[in-house]
């Protein structure tokens, strides 16, 4: 992919565990190596397990940048990684999705647990408030969050969602076609000003 990709920082929320598909762990591994072909840093957990510790490497070992941010509780649990080019240790989870939400310009999940859903749900959650206005993309590798996708698309057509909120997640099945939707991606109306409005 040559195109110029408009991300100084990237955020990846991931697993801690390397799934049971091949495909997920290379998918990782590809991630952390375009990032660092576009001279885009990497922002994640900090661990050095799983997806994690993948995308971690695979973007140190092209040569990229990648700053981890890990609670102090999970720095023994999730196994920090001593070898980035910096990892914040901070107080709480709380603590470390708001700084790692500072620190990047745009997020991307890849395959993981209950943990990614969070995250994922918490960012969304914020842009549709008006909190940011960051591109969030969801990389569907092997379909595997095909049901998120549908339950997501439920919650439109069943009258809990609005279009717009929805389109505030960027889904794609590989790695150059998600960051390049993700470089045309076009904010909505602020939440804060759909608030106003009598519209959120």
């Amino acid at each position: 992919m040559s195109t110029a990709l408009p991300f100084r920082s990237l955020c990846v929320f991931c697993g801690s565990r390397p799934g049971v598909l091949p495909a997920y762990q290379e998918a990782a591994r590809d991630l952390g190596r375009r990032l660092a072909a576009h001279g885009i840093e990497l922002v994640y957990g900090g661990g050095n397990l799983g997806l994690m510790g993948m995308v971690a490497n695979a973007c140190l070992e092209a040569g990229g940048s990648v700053i981890g941010v890990i609670p102090q509780a999970l720095l023994e649990w999730e196994v920090g990684h001593v070898d980035l080019t910096r990892l914040e240790v901070v107080d709480s989870m709380h603590t470390r999705k708001a700084r790692m939400a500072e620190l990047a310009d745009a997020f991307i999940a890849l395959p993981g647990g209950l943990g990614t859903f969070e995250e994922l749900f918490e960012i969304l959650t914020w842009g549709q408030l008006g909190f940011h206005t960051k591109p969030v993309g969801l990389l569907n590798v092997a379909g595997y969050y095909q049901p998120l996708v549908q339950m997501v698309d439920a919650g439109v057509t069943q009258g809990f969602m609005k279009p717009e909120n929805r389109a505030l997640l960027l889904v794609g099945d590989t790695a150059p076609g998600l960051l390049e939707a993700m470089a045309q991606y076009q904010p909505p109306l602020a939440g804060r000003a759909l608030h106003e409005a009598g519209q959120l």
